[in-house]
């Protein structure tokens, strides 16, 4: 007997739960189905920027069961821009677990509300500059640009010392160049 799958944790429910091509009318368009938690895992990865490491604490499994989980709904994605098909975003194994938000400006902390839909500023100093704290501790440090693992989306992403930022690595667009006796220069990604 199979064991039941574990639910992912999701920050929210998504408020909008079909995509579709414009133009065609939605009667006469496949609907691709993409499940709460393969969109929470894309959030996550690709919109935040964290690691699979990171995803998958925040969505309470493992590490191999994220990268499963993000393929699955990376290639629904995909499908559905290429052959101009309607996504539909419902179902999957999930419970949903509030987020803990944080203010750049002041540094408060607080639980997101579970409707998906980001914060327009801070409760307390109603500072614009709110992101998602992906510390457990609950520190946020999102002014700490350069610093720490991940794919270095930007300033901002991520709380404590620095995660979520990039320090550089194999495959991330830096490149290394020999520079050969012949007239023709190689570039060989580092």
């Amino acid at each position: 007997m199979a064991r039941p799958p574990i639910e992912r944790a999701v920050g929210g429910v998504p408020q909008v739960t079909l995509f579709k091509p414009a133009g065609v009318p939605g009667r006469d368009l496949e609907q691709l189905p993409l499940a709460v938690d393969e969109l929470e895992a894309i959030r996550l990865v690709d919109l935040e920027g964290l690691s699979h490491e990171q995803a998958a604490s925040a969505m309470g499994v493992s590490r191999q069961t994220v990268g499963r989980v993000l393929e699955r709904g990376r290639a629904q994605v995909a499908e559905a821009l290429v052959a101009g098909k309607a996504i539909l975003i419902g179902g999957g194994q999930y419970r949903v677990e509030p987020r803990q938000l944080c203010c750049a400006s002041c540094g408060a902390i607080w639980a997101a509300a579970t409707d998906a839909l980001p914060p327009a500023a801070c409760p307390s100093c109603a500072s614009p500059d709110v992101g998602t704290c992906w510390d457990p501790a609950g520190r946020c440090g999102m002014g700490h640009a350069g610093r720490g693992s991940g794919r270095g989306r930007g300033v901002g992403r991520g709380c404590g010392a620095g995660d979520g930022h990039h320090q550089g690595g194999p495959g991330d667009g830096q490149a290394e160049i020999d520079l050969p006796t012949n007239p023709q220069t190689r570039v060989r990604e580092s």
